[in-house]
């Protein structure tokens, strides 16, 4: 039989156990033929088995040895990376150094302007918390609180930013829905009072926060006001002739007159829809907003405001559109809309509005870098 580098299963199993060392050459067993036959003749003829079992233990050994080798090159790498890894954390050792930082101070070279937005505040609407979940519970007494809340917090961050840059002039701008009114129907079952009344409450709360600015500050008072939709008294909204039906510019005009003798006061009071006031090289754009038409939708608001504002631009152009109505206060860059002062309500709920917490909006027009600041006025 010719050599064969490989043992035969077949020839395995039809050869006796001895024979099997004189079928295959010396490079299988490792054994001459000579030697094969000198050890027959002796009687000391060893077990192919026997043999077999050895080589696979030699073979076992030889595996270990592998694995062994190739666990050691791979410590011998991790040991090499760490040591590399270890001298760079040792040479950042003792290079910390500080340089000093000196406190800017606020010049006369800049300036700025703080506005003020204060919409939908409803205060003569009740909300029953139970019937969202807790989320939010209000009352005409809570948002007497609220609007006090809204001008101290306003001034107090008016004043955190006079501390840097000059600062004469507040501009507060009133944009509608101080109350809710009875426009609908069902607005009798939530509302404590009567229209007339709730517009002589929110007034007198207006006035005294008005009066709070002027008493514990020196800034100058420039006051935008815009009527909301729930001021109306006709069933449906006009337009043209919306402020000759509207209690809030009665209102206006009343508040106006309060403080015609006050030096450091005055009001604008919007004719139409939208009012223009500019701020330094800040062209704002202020309204109330019930003109948008959002009927809900995956983008939110953002899409339907910058169309309009597209639109607007093409007539009168301003950098910032400022406005309420929507209840969520958002930044959207070209524009600001304001929250509410009544937080979330059941009609909220209905139209699976996004939650938000009763806040309003505070931002500083800067007289070099236009808009740069925009605060979330928490009332609560």
């Amino acid at each position: 039989m010719k050599n064969k580098s490989k043992i035969d299963l077949k020839v395995l199993r039809q050869t006796a156990d001895n024979d099997l060392l004189t079928v295959y050459p010396r490079h299988i067993f490792g054994f001459k033929r000579s030697e094969l036959r000198q050890m027959k003749r002796s009687g000391k003829m060893p077990r192919t088995k026997d043999l077999l079992s050895e080589d696979r233990a030699k073979m076992s050994v030889r595996q270990a040895d592998n694995n062994l080798k190739q666990k050691y090159e791979v410590a011998l790498k991790t040991i090499s990376r760490l040591e590399k890894e270890r001298d760079s954390v040792a040479g950042l050792k003792n290079t910390v150094q500080t340089y000093s930082i000196k406190q800017k101070k606020g010049t006369q070279a800049t300036e700025a302007t703080a506005v003020w937005v204060a919409s939908d505040w409803h205060t003569d609407e009740f909300i029953d918390g139970s019937t969202i979940n807790g989320l939010n519970h209000f009352t005409p007494e809570i948002a007497q609180q609220r609007v006090n809340n809204f001008f101290t917090s306003s001034l107090s961050l008016t004043n955190m930013s006079a501390q840097n840059v000059k600062i004469d002039t507040i501009v507060l701008a009133l944009l509608g829905d101080f109350f809710t009114g009875h426009i609908h129907p069902d607005f009798m079952e939530i509302t404590d009072t009567e229209p007339i009344h709730a517009v002589i409450r929110v007034q007198n709360m207006i006035a005294s926060g008005i009066q709070y600015i002027l008493d514990n500050s020196d800034y100058n008072l420039v006051i935008p006001c815009h009527s909301g939709n729930h001021a109306r008294m006709t069933e449906q909204t006009r337009f043209a002739t919306e402020n000759g039906h509207s209690l809030e510019f009665y209102m206006y005009h009343f508040l106006a007159d309060h403080f015609k003798k006050e030096k450091r006061v005055k009001f604008v009071i919007a004719s139409g829809q939208m009012s223009y006031l500019d701020i330094y090289n800040t062209r704002i754009r202020f309204m109330h907003g019930h003109t948008i038409r959002y009927g809900g939708g995956v983008g939110g608001i953002y899409i339907p405001v910058n169309k309009a504002i597209g639109q607007w631009d093409k007539s009168c152009r301003a950098d910032l559109t400022v406005f309420g109505h929507f209840h969520q206060l958002r930044d959207g860059g070209n524009f600001i809309c304001n929250g509410s002062l009544i937080g979330y309500s059941s009609f909220a709920l209905s139209i699976k509005a996004d939650y938000e917490k009763p806040r309003q909006a505070l931002f500083l027009v800067n007289s070099k870098h236009g808009v740069n600041c925009v605060w979330k006025v928490n009332v609560e």
